[in-house]
């Protein structure tokens, strides 16, 4: 189960499925799927979208590009998809959490702003 999550953090932004993640734990689909949400609380899908949402939040408080350009650097095919998502697990829009987070938290490290900004939300 680790080294699926693993991958999942290191290959966020790659197009990952139950089937391949169930390979590296060497387990079938299903029993996978069950083992990952008893183990880690979410389902594997649920934690990849997550991990894609802290990555995008980061990336719209600290980088330029356009909403739809993080939209697509983080692994999401479709930008209603990204928006969607990102709403149900911050609470705001895309834009809306760029507007409130620009420019970040001057002077405060790194390790207390990622704690303070993860989202709570495991659905």
């Amino acid at each position: 189960m680790l080294r699926a999550r693993d991958a999942m953090d290191r290959s966020y932004a790659e197009p990952l499925d139950v089937p391949a993640l169930a390979r590296i734990a060497h387990v079938s689909p299903g029993y996978f799927n069950r083992r990952f949400r008893a183990v880690f609380g979410e389902t594997p899908h649920r934690y990849l979208q997550r991990r894609r949402v802290e990555r995008a939040m980061w990336l719209l408080r600290e980088d330029a590009r356009s909403v739809t350009e993080i939209c697509f650097a983080v692994g999401f095919s479709s930008l209603g998809t990204f928006s969607r998502t990102f709403h149900d697990i911050v609470g705001v829009s895309p834009t809306d959490y760029r507007e409130q987070n620009r420019g970040g938290a001057t002077g405060v490290p790194t390790c207390f702003t990622k704690s303070w900004t993860r989202p709570v939300s495991s659905g």
